[in-house]
């Protein structure tokens, strides 16, 4: 049967395919969108996360058949994959495989190459306007993983039950590694034989933009994309123990308006009006603050550099704007501001990947992660109801049911913006809670 528009979006949809590189936003709704451009994103620029770059090379045939199947859902003319120059073994694999409507796009090894929104100028020239999504420049923008997972989807009817994420850090073992959906992070820690550090600190994804880990008992689920182990004393670990309390008293007592997180802020860099200096100011010093200063907040993309890299005496405006954010959002407030003139030093102020480990003091950690090939097999999994944007899943199972791997096993509530979820192991479903399916092996 020819893959149509209707048929492609649909099998997507019941696979319960998501944003895999995000906050798992539903692919089958983001293929509903006309565009021109079909981009994948394939930068990667979190240091220490090994996914991408190596599913490229070993996959590369399904990949451009996903991109096409994505041109072919949204109407767009051309494909681009977005991808490092340092990639060498992904563009020497793509490269024979590509017809003449996808062409590489080679980025450089700079941070954050990987926002969709820098991704999109560096890859097309295209600048999103503040507040806007690719949509309104004529892009959608997918990572590799997830429009691998579209093509598996299209072609196999297959649906997600199997996350492939990165652990590195003060592992013995550190290793790129597909896992069940579900399955405790404890055992994927062990899967790379476990901490070399005796008090260890976790990190959720990259050390940029990942969320410190109180507890290695949650699952992996779709958009978990990696698991970073650091000593608890490391800065990257400290930071993420700052309750908000103590990053506001931070600045409020030494913020200097040196502006230096506004100068490297990288959507301030493409003509957005986020300054984070004047977000900080604002937080000290309302009565001097503009609604339309606080409300560009919203705007901002949580990529880190003001914090890790601008930043001499230890602020956090993206702790800051993300305080903003939630108070902003609370009240169903919206930005609405042009797009400016991108900096002329715009392409020369992204910090490079090199740059950014040091200044992270990551480099004792920082280490290859290959790709591994394991037979993975947990005694059980606990699959979150909602793993993506918008209205949990409902189950469709019951407590006692046999259900095996690939099956359906809570649905898209009627009307609502989600995504289903599958068995990712065969076995018997242990409990149904609000948030969580439980299966046991069987």
């Amino acid at each position: 049967m020819p893959a149509t528009p209707e048929i492609i979006r649909q099998r997507v949809r019941d696979a319960g395919v998501v944003g895999a590189g995000g906050a798992g936003f539903p692919t089958h709704v983001k293929l509903q969108a006309q565009v021109e451009i079909f981009l994948v994103n394939a930068a990667e620029c979190e240091p220490m996360l090994k996914v991408d770059q190596q599913l490229m090379p070993q996959q590369p045939a399904r990949l451009v058949r996903g991109v096409l199947y994505g041109m072919q859902a949204t109407g767009a003319r051309e494909g681009i994959i977005a991808l490092k120059e340092k990639y060498h073994a992904a563009i020497a694999a793509l490269t024979p495989q590509l017809p003449a409507n996808i062409r590489l796009h080679i980025l450089p090894d700079v941070y954050p190459s990987g926002d969709e929104v820098i991704t999109i100028w560096l890859a097309t020239g295209r600048r999103v306007p503040p507040a806007a999504l690719p949509l309104s420049v004529g892009v959608v923008v997918n990572n590799v993983q997830t429009v691998l997972n579209i093509a598996r989807a299209v072609e196999q009817q297959y649906p997600v039950t199997r996350r492939t994420l990165t652990v590195n850090g003060a592992v013995r073992q550190p290793l790129t590694v597909t896992v069940p959906l579900g399955m405790a992070l404890h055992d994927v820690l062990a899967l790379a034989g476990g901490a070399t550090v005796d008090e260890p600190g976790f990190i959720n994804g990259g050390p940029m933009m990942g969320a410190l880990l109180p507890s290695l008992d949650v699952p992996v689920t779709k958009t978990t994309g990696g698991l970073l182990v650091l000593p608890k004393s490391h800065p990257l670990i400290q930071r993420r123990q700052q309750d908000d309390r103590t990053v506001l008293s931070i600045a409020r007592t030494v913020c200097e308006q040196c502006r230096l997180c506004t100068d490297l802020c990288p959507r301030h860099l493409i003509g957005h009006e986020l300054s984070p200096h004047l977000l900080v100011r604002a937080v000290n010093y309302k009565e001097v603050a503009s609604p339309q200063t606080i409300l560009s907040a919203l705007t901002c993309s949580e990529c880190n550099v003001c914090e890790s890299v601008a930043c001499p005496v230890g602020i956090s405006p993206m702790r800051v704007n993300r305080l903003l954010k939630s108070e902003l959002r609370q009240h169903g407030a919206r930005y609405e501001g042009p797009l400016r003139e991108a900096d002329e030093m715009a392409r020369y102020r992204l910090i490079p990947v090199k740059r950014l480990i040091s200044k992270l003091a990551l480099s004792d950690w920082y280490q290859d992660a290959p790709l591994t090939e394991l037979n993975v097999e947990p005694a059980q999994v606990c699959l979150p109801l909602r793993q993506h944007i918008g209205a949990a899943a409902v189950p469709c199972v019951y407590e006692g049911d046999v259900v095996t791997r690939g099956q359906c096993i809570a649905t898209i509530p009627d009307g609502a913006l989600g995504a289903p979820i599958h068995a990712s192991i065969d076995g018997t479903v242990s409990a149904v809670t609000e948030q969580t399916i439980t299966v046991v092996r069987g």
